[in-house]
């Protein structure tokens, strides 16, 4: 069975392969096919745990690859932290290419963090939807990060060190910078 983290990002989802770095009846990464394209992209191995907030502008693709057959963690994060955390990346990445490549706005008077935040309810909706007709789903949020870990754990019937896997949760990976 394959698991795929869905997610805005800026939300946990390094930490959260980290974590998963400890189960041994699984593979995880995050953004392993980032740069793959056509079928290739969505050629996960079996048995596979991935993390990659792209997949949120894939996810006809997903349903196409994957549909019931995969299990689906929706991961969050306080939406405010999270879009002040894309605000420090406007210029950049994912933020640069929602503000300029689909929304065409170049202007300088743009506040980041509305931007950021129209970004995040696009992508929130687009798992929401998504996950509708899923039957293997779990929401899973930054904010309560070891106990949704050990129920994941439990759902997914996860083999390994679960205690080094909860310690990954103490460390903050892939932080934005304080402004």
């Amino acid at each position: 069975m394959n698991v795929f983290i869905l997610n805005s990002g800026r939300c946990g989802s390094t930490t959260f392969i980290e974590a998963c770095q400890q189960i041994t009846n699984f593979t995880a990464g995050h953004e392993t096919l980032l740069m793959s394209l056509g079928p290739e992209r969505m050629a996960y191995p079996p048995d596979h745990i991935e993390a990659d907030n792209r997949l949120s502008w894939l996810l006809g693709r997903l349903d196409r690859a994957y549909g019931n057959k995969a299990f689906y963690v929706h991961l969050r994060r306080e939406k405010i932290a999270t879009a002040d955390s894309f605000a420090r990346r406007m210029n950049f990445g994912i933020m640069k290419a929602y503000r300029e490549g689909i929304f065409l706005r170049e202007e300088k008077g743009d506040v980041a963090t509305e931007v950021a935040l129209d970004y995040l309810e696009t992508v929130e909706e687009n798992i929401k939807c998504f996950l509708k007709d899923k039957t293997s789903t779990m929401e899973f949020r930054l904010e309560s990060a070891k106990e949704d870990f050990a129920q994941f754990w439990n759902r997914i019937g996860a083999e390994g060190d679960l205690e080094q896997a909860l310690k990954a949760w103490d460390i903050h990976h892939n932080a934005s910078e304080v402004l």
